[in-house]
């Protein structure tokens, strides 16, 4: 075998998995794409269609009707409020702890720094259902709010990792930016924020988006805590609790729809802020 011919089946081969895997990736996303254009007749066809048909003549037909619905669901335009709030400030405060603490742990020295640095990691290794029970009792006895009660609890993992992950950029830091900056009489806070923050805007952007998504789409803490609170309700409890037309019907089309219209923030923020995600987690993969 020439090696003009192991170059040719190597070529062929990876753009065969690219393919499986692309197709693997996005396929769940074309259906439910696919699935909110369809109508409940549409959506009962057997077998599938990979695109909406009319069930009668045949012919390709899409419908808006379960946009329709969701936008006019009064529940789920204050679902996307509360999201958005719960969203934000948990982003919000988990960079600002977060950034404060791993330039303690990057760039400061103290003891006890290495345990800290694991305990910290350490906390985001516990199930969400372990905490679950005890926190709920904790935030009850306390009387605080369900949307305040929903911020911090999604602190409980985010701030965790965002830590973790600045205290590796501000390792990364070379240490002379600090020192010229004691030099010229800058204090550890001016050095912190002045300095060393701007530097760290990948990991700020990554870990904050990180941060956006999964407190955008954590579902289990925000039925727990709105149970009592109803107006508190976040998109995805919203969405989990859509009726149909008829008892026992499960308003699949218009789920989709929900789910289509709430992924649309989430890609306008990677394509907004996609090359300093790019920097973020490549950084540190080359050194020089």
């Amino acid at each position: 075998m020439t090696k003009e011919t192991k170059h040719i089946i190597n070529r062929v081969l990876f753009y065969a998995v690219l393919a499986l895997v692309s197709i693997y990736l996005l396929f769940p996303f074309y259906w439910a794409v696919n699935s909110s254009f369809k109508t409940e007749n549409q959506l009962q066809m057997t077998p599938a269609t990979f695109v909406p048909r009319d069930p009668t003549t045949d012919n390709v037909a899409f419908s808006l009707r379960n946009y329709e619905g969701v936008l006019q669901n009064a529940d789920f335009g204050r679902g996307l409020i509360n999201s958005t709030i719960v969203a934000i400030s948990t982003t919000i405060l988990s960079l600002v702890f977060g950034s404060f603490a791993a330039f303690a742990l990057g760039k400061l020295r103290f003891r006890g720094k290495t345990p800290s640095l694991y305990l910290i990691l350490s906390m985001t290794m516990f199930p969400q259902v372990a905490v679950l029970t005890g926190l709920y009792a904790v935030i009850r006895e306390l009387q605080i709010p369900a949307l305040p009660s929903m911020i911090l609890s999604y602190m409980i993992f985010t701030l965790p990792f965002t830590t973790w992950v600045m205290t590796s950029f501000f390792k990364g830091l070379p240490d002379e930016l600090m020192q010229s900056a004691q030099v010229d009489g800058a204090t550890p806070f001016q050095t912190f924020y002045k300095i060393l923050l701007p530097l760290t805007l990948p990991a700020l952007v990554t870990t904050g988006l990180l941060a956006f998504i999964n407190a955008w789409n954590e579902y289990l803490f925000a039925l727990t805590f709105t149970t009592i609170e109803a107006s508190a309700r976040t998109v995805p409890v919203v969405m989990a609790l859509f009726t149909g037309q008829i008892a026992r019907q499960e308003p699949f089309g218009e789920i989709m729809a929900a789910a289509i219209l709430i992924t649309i923030p989430l890609l306008i923020l990677v394509l907004i802020f996609q090359q300093k995600i790019v920097e973020g987690l490549t950084a540190g993969a080359v050194k020089g």
